[in-house]
């Protein structure tokens, strides 16, 4: 691992937000999604989207298991410890791997806390929360599924950004067009969404590109979205806190905060 990171901010999604005065017609079901995507192309381009973003809207396909995931979401209302013990089985089994992976790399985590100032604690937990310590990063194609939901007429004003984004990274390489992940195209190790993922990317291995499929890559830049979300280095990070505060910009799911950073204060204790 090299002694120094080279983060790679860009530009925000306002940015990528066309100002087109008539914005493709969202719908509700499949059979409006080519002429959508059509439209959609026209926007795509005037927010700089080329020729490989392009490509990939046109063949983007519908993607009934996002549409399905996302009719069917119920919020997160168990307690906390009936969350951990669906989520994690408990804190210290949950831990005890972490710790596993924290100690095989300790130097690694030690560079990212020194330069962002986020404890290796936090970010195991969230990468274990996340996708099982990258054993589950989905199987829906990104491009697709964060299509689908910026077609659909529930979201589409909050996806829009993102599938721009998406379209984006494919572009600049950061993104295969194949790339599988989450539901609502979440990506990676750490599961950005593509719009968190173009502006807080970080290059951990120096290799001038940011690849979220990447470990380092993907720890490095969740450590870079929560210092850039207002994380204070060498705080206390548990509830009733400034750093609390800054994880319901990870997940507003409070039991979600609660189980990271428990298990965070497990991981490094």
């Amino acid at each position: 691992m090299r002694n120094s990171f080279r983060s790679i901010l860009f530009s925000t999604l306002i940015s990528l937000t066309p100002s087109l005065a008539v914005a493709a017609q969202c719908g509700n079901n499949a059979s409006g999604f080519s002429n959508w995507k059509a439209s959609f192309a026209k926007e795509a381009q005037a927010a700089g989207i080329k020729n490989r973003g392009l490509q990939a809207l046109a063949n983007a396909k519908y993607s009934t298991s996002t549409i399905k995931a996302d009719r069917n979401q119920k919020g997160v209302k168990y307690s906390l410890d009936r969350f951990i013990k669906i989520r994690l089985g408990s804190i210290n089994s949950f831990a005890a791997q972490a710790k596993k992976r924290k100690n095989a790399n300790a130097a690694f985590f030690a560079s990212l806390e020194k330069r962002y100032g986020v404890p290796s604690g936090i970010l195991l937990a969230i990468h274990g929360m996340e996708t099982g310590f990258g054993r589950n990063m989905g199987n829906t194609p990104v491009v697709d599924s964060i299509l689908t939901v910026a077609y659909d007429c529930r979201r589409s004003s909050f996806f829009i950004p993102h599938a721009l984004a998406a379209l984006s990274m494919v572009d600049r390489g950061m993104l295969a067009p194949g790339q599988r992940g989450a539901a609502h195209g979440e990506l990676g190790h750490t599961q950005f969404l593509p719009g968190n993922a173009l502006k807080y990317g970080a290059d951990a291995t120096g290799d001038g590109r940011v690849d979220f499929y990447n470990m380092a890559d993907a720890m490095a830049s969740t450590a870079n979205f929560l210092r850039q979300k207002g994380w204070k280095p060498g705080q206390p990070y548990q509830q009733g806190t400034a750093n609390f505060r800054v994880l319901n910009d990870w997940n507003a799911a409070t039991v979600y905060q609660q189980a990271i950073a428990l298990s965070a204060a497990k991981i490094d204790g």
